[in-house]
């Protein structure tokens, strides 16, 4: 041992470990754990790496002869890989075309069979895909508002072992990292374009208690059209709120605007509590370049002033809506009188998928649904009255007169209803037409003042209404500016509504001639049209787009030598020249014929060539919101997130929950089951009836259920 120490390069390590010795061309393999030298070599030994292939997650290293080579782990088969000649280019193809890996198992498409939406059904391709299979799963807690505990849930994981063995579901804490990550990735979308200067935003927000938390929330919804001509809106703000004070909120809001980087707000649309007027008066002071020094920047909320109108009508307690709605009352306080009116019903004929409700005191509508089922099921309550004899004893029951009054009671408020469910879509522009609805409301409540029944409700709501929407003056003139901004309507339609609405307010006793109304209604549009000029001259200020005439004159040219003949034709050119500016061109053009399906969006995307000015107006104006429904919403989702069972979720993943869900949800449909689902699920609960009674009767089949 003491020669072999002597000699230089005369050993080497094998890959095996072992102390390889050369002595004259001949090999001789020693134990390396077993040998002493007692002398330090001359060379030191190289020091054997690791393998670096990501190849070998898939072998295992043996050596057959002295040589190494790589051991499919999933085939078995045997490839040579000793590091000087071959290496490891033959592992590494071998590994991506091995029939049994699983990692080349999830590229393998497999066909599946998909059923369309119509009921018909087609065949197509699927491939295993780990990164949408994540993405799905997460959208289903996101969008779904599924708990986080859910994923340690046995059946779930039992479900998804079934759909798929190779899915690994992660834990809560996994899922709830990656709904922030989710959140972060989708709010970077966003803030890029919210952030631009040349976007014009509009916000609605509104506060919420939570019953499970007694905590104070704040929802701020941005609402914005694209440059492709689309409306958008999205919650960015669902925060908890010290208090609902004014100035509280005002600095929320502020906040939120800092926080997204946005440079143009142009409204805010809130509803009518007071803390909200001192939160708009905060905003106001605080926010810079706000047009007319922000005096059209407060937007109240249409639907929750014809609320108060009508909630002020329906204050005057009508003795025959009293009488229907103690009728009601008195048969849902028992089960027994449920069951005796619905063979009532049956015994006269009456088939109705609804049933009698009762309504709510502070809540128009609930009275509204209450007084349409039970007029529809008049016969039901005569025979009712036979059949259960201390009803007329401890009810004043409906007559036929009762019935006929809530029928006109019905008729009545179903224009207040049909407007609230206009008003608040948040789908398509509506503040074009908030003048004409205005305007509409009135002349309903007028018209039905005329009759007895409900002179004095009319009166009541007639004054309600005068509150917020009776001063021509003093209405935003951004409803003014939309509605000219509709083709279809112009300052004609403010000129017919004008007319119109005089005509109803001048006293009986002292009436307006002809020409006064219509020297009224000329000063009136006057100034609007003036108003509006103005506003037009800030955007064309503020464009490079330079105003274009009306047509094109041809170059005349002036002998330089006559110049008291070239200054005649030159002021002659300048006289018969066009001086009509964009806006005077779109005024004096006939309006657009009205169609049923018209969309002013798609209108002015076509024309915006025609008009680059004033299309720039409209995609601002039109992004207005009219009512705070789009944030109102975002409680019935928050309400979910944060229930009994996940009221412990931090402020941050609440927010990061709700905002993601709204940013991501692709359905349209409501949050609220609407009645079509309610009678699919009768439907369900009745063949699951039947398959009970089927299932409990002698010689009949068992339910399988796996059918």
């Amino acid at each position: 041992m003491k020669e072999f120490s002597q000699r230089q390069n005369a050993s080497r390590i094998t890959m095996d470990g072992s102390l390889l010795l050369f002595f004259d061309d001949d090999e001789v393999f020693v134990d390396n754990t077993h040998q002493e030298i007692n002398e330090e070599p001359t060379q030191k030994r190289k020091r054997v790496g690791k393998t670096r292939s990501n190849c070998w997650k898939s072998f295992e290293k043996i050596f057959i002869d002295g040589v190494r080579h790589g051991k499919c782990k999933w085939c078995e088969r045997a490839l040579k890989a000793d590091g000087n000649n071959t290496g490891t280019s033959s592992l590494n193809k071998h590994a991506n075309n091995c029939k049994k890996n699983p990692e080349n198992l999830k590229n393998q498409q497999t066909l599946q069979f998909k059923k369309e939406p119509t009921g018909e059904g087609s065949v197509s391709t699927w491939k295993h895909d780990d990164k949408r299979i994540k993405k799905a799963m997460l959208n289903l807690f996101v969008v779904g508002g599924l708990p986080f505990k859910f994923v340690e849930n046995e059946a779930f994981i039992e479900y998804t072992n079934a759909l798929n063995g190779k899915v690994i579901v992660p834990c809560r804490t996994t899922i709830s990292k990656k709904v922030s990550l989710y959140y972060q990735e989708e709010r970077n979308k966003l803030v890029t374009f919210l952030c631009n200067p040349l976007n014009t935003i509009h916000l609605t927000t509104d506060c919420w208690t939570s019953p499970s938390k007694r905590v104070h929330y704040i929802v701020i919804t941005a609402h914005f059209i694209d440059d492709n001509w689309e409306m958008h809106k999205r919650i960015i703000n669902f925060k908890e709120l010290d208090s609902q004070r004014g100035e509280d909120i005002g600095k929320e809001v502020l906040k939120c605007i800092q926080g997204w980087g946005i440079k143009n707000v142009m409204t805010c649309t809130v509803d009518n509590a007071c803390s909200n007027d001192k939160a708009i008066e905060f905003l106001k002071n605080k926010l810079p370049n706000l047009y007319n020094e922000g005096k059209h920047f407060h937007i109240r909320c249409m639907a929750h002033i014809i609320n108060l109108i009508v909630r002020d009508g329906m204050n005057k307690n009508d003795e025959s809506v009293k009488c229907l709605q103690d009728a009601v009352r008195y048969i849902r306080k028992s089960t027994q009188r449920i069951a005796l009116f619905k063979k009532c019903m049956k015994a006269v004929g009456v088939e109705s998928t609804k049933f009698l409700c009762n309504d709510c005191p502070t809540r128009w509508n609930s009275t509204y649904d209450l007084l349409k089922i039970a007029v529809d099921l008049e016969k039901a309550f005569y025979e009712y009255e036979m059949e259960d004899r201390s009803f007329a004893r401890d009810v004043v029951t409906p007559v036929s007169e009762d019935f006929v009054t809530c029928r006109a009671m019905v008729s009545f408020l179903e224009k207040f209803k049909v407007k609230t469910e206009l008003v608040s879509t948040t789908s398509k522009p509506l503040v074009n037409r908030f003048f004409g609805e205005v305007c509409g409301i009135y002349k309903h409540i007028r018209v039905w003042s005329k009759n007895k029944r409900f002179y004095s409700i009319g009166k009541d709501m007639i004054d309600k209404y005068e509150k917020y929407w009776g001063d021509f003056e003093n209405l935003n003139d951004y409803m003014y500016f939309a509605t000219i901004l509709d083709p279809r309507m112009k300052t004609e339609f403010l000129r017919h509504a004008f007319e119109t609405l005089i005509k109803y307010k001048m006293p009986e006793n002292k009436p307006l001639s002809e020409l006064d109304i219509t020297a009224k209604t000329k000063s009136l549009i006057k100034d609007i049209e003036s108003r509006f000029e103005n506003f037009f001259n800030c955007y064309n200020t503020n464009s490079n787009v330079p105003f274009e005439t009306g047509g094109s004159q041809d170059a005349v040219h002036i002998d330089d030598d006559d110049d008291f003949v070239g200054d005649y034709f030159a002021q002659s050119v300048n006289s018969s020249a066009s001086k009509e500016t964009e806006l005077t061109r779109y005024l004096n053009e006939g309006q657009t014929q009205g169609v049923k399906d018209f969309d002013i969006l798609v209108w002015w995307k076509n024309n915006a060539s025609r008009y680059p000015i004033l299309s720039r107006m409209a995609k601002d104006l039109l992004g207005i919101q009219i009512s705070t429904v789009a944030s109102e919403s975002a409680f019935s989702t928050s309400g979910r997130i944060i229930d009994s069972y996940r009221a412990n979720l931090s402020a941050p993943i609440i927010e990061a929950l709700v905002c993601t869900q709204d940013w991501v949800r692709k359905s349209k449909k409501p949050i609220v089951d609407n009645i079509d689902d309610i009678l699919k699920d009768d439907d369900i609960a009745k063949e699951l009836e039947d398959a009970i009674r089927t299932q409990n009767g002698n010689g009949k089949r068992p339910i399988d259920i796996n059918e």
